[in-house]
């Protein structure tokens, strides 16, 4: 373990009001500790650090300048809320982060008065920063008060369109408001579109070093004489370098841009601002993603395993089998080299959903949109209208942003859209807000859908050409995150038969029908049950939407009872099985169901087997449902 770094200041901070009793000087030094200390913890804990190190000096000069948590300070996304956790009172702590019972790796309500709003996903914080501030103006009630609603969002989150609403409506409303563009051009992965080229421009070239120079100057710090020579200066300089800013046709003044990382130049604005604003404004800050330690990195750093500081090196299990995500990507890429109809779109993650491997073999054929769910989706659909094979490789937590698209522009219209779903299920140390909890349920319901879950890598991958096969209606497959099971894997996928489950093995009395990754926990739980007299009978349903009714009613007519297994919330499979079952009249011949579905809590982060075990749903927990089902007393191996 490398030794943690010596932090004389930081030491001397319990709470964002003792920076306020700290120099300029100081607080430059502080923030170096910060950054230190951060990449300690870090490399201890594994997360997410790059965007957190890209915002060292924006954190400490925001903490000191304002007067949190009276100010509300909202962090999007909050990828980068590691420094903000430091110095508010959470330091000690950090080494528990996105772990069992330890503190959230974002921002969290429940965790922090200074946490005034929790965020996971992007480009929500200038609508709740608007939100406070209208509170603030009719007052709402607040145990700490209100005061300055702050909004720090990434270039990367200004390609999500709530963004823009919220700043077209905070413009209208005219109400003092400030949002901080943390502009690192690198989300977690480059940020695309014609918004990133726009930033880009802002402060390409010769002319940005004039700008920073003049916005650096705090033109109110000057002495009156020159105040008003230097704002025309700096305008027409912006003008003459970009013709002027669309922050400002939405409402905004614009301030910038800013080195993210002058202490000097933040504190400077951030005062001015703090005394002088009277309506919306947006702060430009540059600033540079893993900043002090990961800037170049392919990624700066965004999320990593537990690491040696010296080398870099991430601590890393040796992987069995292939993660779910490389199967998909490989299988998709093979599909695409016969069908050349094959594209290809992911909302700002191609590394995470493994279409980075795609787009090396397929660049054309392969797009980007941004974090931008709901265009991406949309997108997809006229692609489909217009006669191509798309696939929507998306995380389930976040297709949950597109819903409104996924309804109405791709079911209704019944566009043959592919969805590939990962981190279906329990993901571990995101924890609640990235679960794949409830695609099962909110896809299931759509009249035409086709909804399918891989129980194990090769079901994945003949998944993916079952769905491109499928080309008169939508098709969803969802499979978790991590690595496969080990099985044997075919050369390439076979299409399966629409809406046709498979058999496992056949026993007697209980019947379990698992549909998705769950497979091998219950074939461990037959297992189990085995040393007590009891074999199960054990099927894959492959598919929620249509469901294989004859299998289905001939399980529940052969055996005394019949348990559905999926890794979703109520009203998924289980609860299509439950009235399939009712209206084929099944219930009345005494047949004993049960459905193991995701408990109705949101389940806080830890290893995804803890959290499955917080769930009821590891094969113990299966094993120990069949015995209450069929009225054998159960003893408790948790007690």
């Amino acid at each position: 373990m490398s030794e943690r770094p010596n932090t004389p200041l930081l030491d001397r901070v319990q709470s964002p009001s003792d920076l306020k009793q700290l120099s300029d000087l100081e607080l430059r030094r502080l923030a170096d500790e910060v950054r230190a200390e951060m990449i300690w913890t870090v490399s201890q804990t594994g997360g997410h650090f790059g965007a957190g190190l890209g915002v060292v000096e924006m954190t400490v000069a925001l903490h000191s300048v304002f007067d949190t948590p009276r100010d509300k300070l909202i962090w999007d996304v909050s990828h980068q809320c590691y420094p903000h956790k430091i110095l508010t009172g959470r330091r000690e702590k950090m080494l528990t982060i996105r772990q069992k019972d330890g503190i959230s790796g974002f921002t969290k309500r429940t965790e922090s008065a200074y946490d005034p709003f929790g965020a996971a996903h992007s480009s929500t914080s200038i609508s709740a920063a608007l939100g406070f501030a209208v509170a603030r103006d009719l007052g709402g009630d607040c145990d700490t008060g209100h005061g300055d609603a702050i909004a720090v969002i990434g270039d990367g989150a200004l390609s999500g369109g709530m963004a823009y609403e919220a700043m077209n409506n905070a413009g209208h409303m005219g109400k003092r408001l400030i949002v901080i563009l943390n502009d690192n051009e690198m989300s977690i992965a480059p940020p695309t579109g014609a918004m990133s080229s726009y930033l880009s421009r802002l402060y390409a070239g010769a002319p940005f070093q004039e700008l920073k120079a003049a916005a650096k100057g705090a033109v109110s710090l000057l002495p009156e004489p020159f105040q008003e020579g230097a704002r025309r200066a700096k305008e027409l300089l912006k003008a003459a370098t970009v013709g002027g800013t669309l922050f400002e046709e939405l409402g905004f003044s614009y301030v910038g841009p800013i080195d993210g990382h002058d202490m000097e130049s933040l504190l400077s604005v951030l005062r001015t601002v703090k005394v002088r604003a009277d309506g919306p404004i947006l702060i430009h800050a540059i600033t540079k993603k893993g900043k002090g330690y990961a800037e170049h990195r392919a990624d700066r750093g965004h999320a990593t395993a537990k690491f040696d500081i010296k080398t870099g090196e991430q601590k890393k299990a040796p992987s069995n089998a292939p993660s779910y995500t490389k199967v998909f990507a490989q299988s998709l890429i093979a599909e695409a080299t016969d069908d050349p109809k094959v594209v290809a779109v992911t909302a700002a993650m191609p590394d995470g959903t493994g279409l980075d491997l795609f787009a090396e073999r397929f660049p054309n054929r392969c797009f980007d949109v941004g974090i931008a769910e709901q265009h991406g989706v949309t997108f997809c659909a006229g692609m489909a209208a217009g006669g191509l094979k798309p696939f929507a490789a998306i995380y389930s937590t976040f297709l949950q942003r597109g819903y409104d698209q996924v309804v109405h522009d791709v079911a209704i219209q019944r566009l043959p859209v592919r969805f590939a779903i990962d981190r279906a299920g329990l993901v571990g140390a995101d924890g609640s807000t990235h679960a794949g909890s409830y695609d099962i349920s909110y896809l299931s319901n759509l009249p035409g859908f086709v909804v399918m879950a891989a129980s194990d890598e090769a079901e994945l991958r003949h998944m993916v050409r079952t769905a491109l096969e499928i080309d008169d209606r939508p098709s969803a497959f969802r499979f978790p995150r991590g690595e496969g099971v080990g099985v044997e894997m075919p050369d390439r996928g076979v299409a399966l038969e629409i809406g046709k489950g498979r058999m496992i093995s056949e026993g007697n009395r209980v019947a379990i029908l698992n549909f998705g990754a769950r497979l091998k926990e219950v074939q461990d739980a037959a297992e189990a049950l085995s040393q007590k007299g009891i074999t199960p009978t054990i099927a894959d349903a492959r598919f929620a939407k249509p469901l294989d009714e004859e299998m289905i009613l001939q399980l529940a007519r052969h055996h005394e009872a019949l348990i559905t297994v999926e890794e979703g919330a109520v009203g998924g499979f289980g609860s299509h099985v439950a009235h399939l079952l009712a209206e084929r009249g099944i219930f009345d011949t005494g047949i004993k169901y049960r459905s193991m579905v995701l408990p109705d809590v949101f389940i806080d982060q830890a290893s995804p087997r803890d959290m499955y075990a917080v769930a009821a749903m590891n094969a113990e927990d299966i094993e120990a449902k069949v015995l209450t089902t069929l009225g054998v007393e159960v003893m408790s191996k948790r007690a």
